[in-house]
Order: C-alpha cells, then structure tokens, then sequence
C-alpha cells in the first residue's frame, strides 16, 4: 500500500496522523457526491422531494446539505486514480463502479437551488457564522463555494467583499453568486496581502479559506500526489503567512478571522496560525465544537517549531475521520 505514496509523505505524516493504516487506506477510495441546499432560491423540503430518485444521507454538521449513498462514488478522473490505486489488474472503476449520476447535471443545480460542494469544506463558513446585515470579507473567494454559503446564511442582507487574484477564477466566482441568485456580494480582483492596507478593522468577520498544496483532497483528485513536493509546502507557507497577517488587518476588534485550508502540512496549517501569535500581542485562537464530528486538536511541537499553547484550539480533520476530504480549521479573535 505504501507504495502508491511517495516516501517522504509517509515520514512526515505518519507520527502525527492516528490509526495512520485506515488513513492511507480511505485516501485511495473515491469520495461520494454531496451538495447544500442554497436556501435563497429553496426549502429543504422542496428540495429533498425533487431528489426522491436518489437514495441521501444528511451531513450531521451542515442541516442543509447531504450526501449522495446511492449510485456509487466517483473519483475526478478514473484513468489517474487506477494509476495509483488499482490492487493488481483491477481498475478502479471494476473495483467501485464508476457512477452514472452526476448532480452537476441535474435542473436542481443549474437553477441554483442547490451548491455542489464536499462535505467538509462546507465546515469554515459555519465556524465563521456570519450574521445577516453584517460586513464580511472573504480574501480567496473563487469558485465562491464559501461566499455563497456564507451570502445564504446571512440571507442576502450585509455586505460580502469576494476577493481572488486569479481572473480566471473570478468567471467562476461571477458565474456561481449569478446562478444561485446573491445580491449581496461585491467581487475584487486584488492581491489578497494588500487587503489590510485597503481596509483595515473594517470587517465583523474574514475568512481565509488559503491557497494551500491540497493534500486533503486526494481522495477525489490523485494526481496531487504527482505534484507533492516539499517545497511547494514551503512557497505556500509564505503565501499563507501574508495573507493571514492581510486578513487580521482587515478585522475589526472583537471580530472572528476563520483560517482554513485542506492540507496536511504543519508549515501551512499551525505554522501560519503561530505566525500571527508572534506579530501581533492581541490575538486568541477559540476552542471549536462542532456536534457530530470527529477531529482532532491542532499539533504543538513540529521538528524543532514549538507553537503557541492556543493552537491546540485548531481542528485538525482527517478523511478517515468523518469519509470526508482532509481539513484545517482555526477560529481567531481579534482582542
């Protein structure tokens, strides 16, 4: 099994991730489909009737959104994920069946009744819990599966700054906060380090759902592991750390920065959040609880790093966890 992973990820991860076996072993199954019900343009009720044809299962930490357990999970690309995890001449696609359904397809999506989105990613938002009329920034925006849950939850009222420096992305952004029918939302296309400069203590709530190297995600997209190399996770590390420090500026005292990111690395995840601790005197990471889910506290000591006490705050998610996408939560106050 090892051999499918490049050697190096397998030392770094294996003393701090538990029962590391079941870890290795879910990252080379398939995720299933879930998706949200936008509850500007739908009920769940209305919602669920339209999907009688597809056998669901609610997401216990999300009240509208589901996953789909019947036809069978899907990987991104099944010609990469046989690559790296077929068991002798079996393909993945003989081994879990390669769905025919996809919700992407169906009037429910199209119209924007509902957001196609995993499971677990729907978790930054909620921690963030933004509040209608209120002033929210979201520094990395694009595609928008965040500000739009985030826009629904504050059931259109306030204000949401999307922000993105991809151009490309920004199309997505457009296209999505279009279909799903939000009006709140104004789009910026500018270098998310910057922001504070523009804006400072302006903002009740930040979210920086951070470029990041991805390692959760490889579940549903294998040909991460192509990519996985050290120094990514090193580069990204910088990039975080400005745009943290970005993001804190932008909010107001009192105000709640959520950072998050779907990777593994300590560099990127508690490292980014002692970061802060060591510019700023005023900041206080706060405990998470979030009923029926399974997680863990953030990590305090990395190679020869010893973090701030308070980082143990931070949720640490993994697929094995929850059969979900790998995620990094930290809930930050400014005092």
């Amino acid at each position: 099994m090892n051999k499918k992973f490049p050697d190096r990820f397998i030392e770094r991860y294996k003393p701090i991730i538990p029962d590391f076996d079941d870890f290795l072993q879910i990252l080379q199954t398939p995720l299933r489909q879930s998706f949200r019900v936008n509850t500007l343009k739908a009920t769940k009720q209305e919602v669920l009737s339209l999907f009688s044809d597809i056998k669901l299962a609610p997401i216990p930490w999300c009240d509208f959104a589901f996953r789909i357990i019947d036809p069978a999970p899907m990987y991104t690309d099944v010609k990469l994920a046989t690559q790296y995890f077929s068991k002798g001449s079996a393909t993945v696609e003989h081994r879990y069946g390669a769905s025919k359904t996809n919700i992407g397809d169906r009037a429910e999506h199209k119209t924007g009744m509902i957001y196609i989105q995993e499971a677990i990613s729907m978790l930054p938002a909620i921690i963030l819990e933004p509040k209608p009329y209120e002033n929210v920034l979201d520094v990395a925006a694009a595609p928008g599966s965040k500000t739009t849950q985030i826009a629904a939850m504050m059931e259109n009222t306030g204000c949401i700054v999307a922000n993105d420096i991809s151009k490309k992305r920004i199309n997505a952004l457009i296209s999505n906060i279009e279909r799903l029918g939000i009006i709140n939302t104004v789009i910026t296309i500018q270098v998310g380090q910057k922001l504070g400069y523009y804006a400072p203590d302006y903002f009740d709530k930040v979210l920086l759902d951070a470029p990041c190297s991805l390692e959760g995600t490889i579940r549903n997209t294998p040909e991460v592991l192509i990519n996985w190399k050290e120094t990514t996770i090193r580069r990204l590390s910088k990039l975080q750390k400005g745009l943290i420090n970005s993001a804190f500026k932008c909010l107001k005292p009192n105000g709640t920065l959520v950072y998050s990111t779907c990777t593994f690395a300590p560099e990127e995840n508690e490292g980014v959040v002692d970061y802060l601790f060591k510019k700023y005197s005023n900041v206080f990471c706060e405990p998470i609880s979030i009923t029926n889910l399974n997680s863990h506290q953030g990590i305090l000591e990395w190679g020869r790093n010893r973090f701030n006490p308070q980082i143990k705050n931070c949720l640490r998610i993994y697929p094995h966890n929850n059969d979900t996408e790998g995620f990094f939560i930290a809930k930050i106050r400014k005092l």
